[in-house]
């Protein structure tokens, strides 16, 4: 059986959108544009920033939205979409999408079988996470097939390895570029959505209110999956590990001007 997540047919269905559309959050808006010159820019160093600029706009408004709830302006509750992953190398893939979702309080559960995840977390974060997956996987896609070129680089395990080390990098990097933001907020710095910041008193209700967001989060999943296993994917190409770590550093965070500093 496959655990219902949408509406059934002939209700509202929630709209999910790969393109600008009126009336969607002008934070929201910004990210797309941002992720979306970092796909076309030629300059991996531009990408970068972007990139970056990105995943700190959506940790700002995953905070936003958490003070609302708190403040009692917002009863919203967990939900869920489904994000097919497609094969080759659908075990990686399915490890870069939770890497962005571990990075914006999102679980994701795989359902090989059927090929797609499902993504559970409050709408502002399940639409920044299929924003920053789509990208960061095409920056992949790319950045493997130029490695790749090389006679040695075009084996199933160099390409594999690549990918996973790939996953594992932007895990760390973008959980770092959270827990930043996190603590910023926490300190009472607020980023507004022309980039620059403002100081504000610290929020005491955040961490608590975060804290609360994830516990439903995992409620959710729970209810949703109650029989869960784990799998591992397995690397066999040092070469390749290396190369999609690398590739990875080039595709997350730079210290250039609008970038988070590591």
């Amino acid at each position: 059986p496959i655990a219902p997540v949408g509406p059934a047919p002939g209700q509202a269905v929630r709209g999910r959108h790969s393109a600008p559309v009126t009336g969607e959050p002008r934070m929201l808006a910004r990210i797309r544009a941002l992720l979306a010159k970092a796909e076309s820019t030629e300059y991996p160093e531009e990408a970068e920033a972007l990139t970056a600029k990105a995943q700190q706009l959506m940790a700002q408004h995953s905070i936003d939205d958490a003070l609302l709830a708190a403040a009692g302006a917002d009863r919203d509750t967990p939900a869920a979409l489904r994000i097919g992953v497609d094969n080759p190398y659908e075990g990686p893939k399915t490890m870069l999408l939770d890497a962005v979702a571990a990075a914006n309080r999102c679980r994701v559960v795989w359902a090989k079988e059927f090929g797609f995840c499902t993504v559970v977390g409050f709408d502002g974060d399940l639409d920044g996470v299929e924003l920053l997956y789509t990208s960061l996987l095409v920056q992949a896609t790319h950045a493997l097939n130029k490695a790749g070129s090389r006679k040695d680089s075009r084996s199933k395990a160099f390409r594999q390895s690549f990918l996973v080390a790939y996953a594992a990098r932007i895990r760390e990097r973008l959980t770092a570029a959270t827990e930043r933001a996190t603590s910023a907020a926490a300190a009472g710095r607020h980023l507004r959505e022309d980039g620059t910041e403002e100081q504000l008193l610290p929020d005491e209700r955040l961490l608590p209110a975060l804290a609360a967001r994830s516990e439903a989060v995992d409620e959710q999943v729970d209810r949703l999956f109650p029989k869960l296993v784990s799998q591992r994917v397995r690397v066999s190409d040092g070469v390749g590990w290396a190369a999609g770590r690398a590739a990875a550093d080039r595709a997350a965070l730079h210290g250039r001007a609008g970038a988070i500093r590591r």
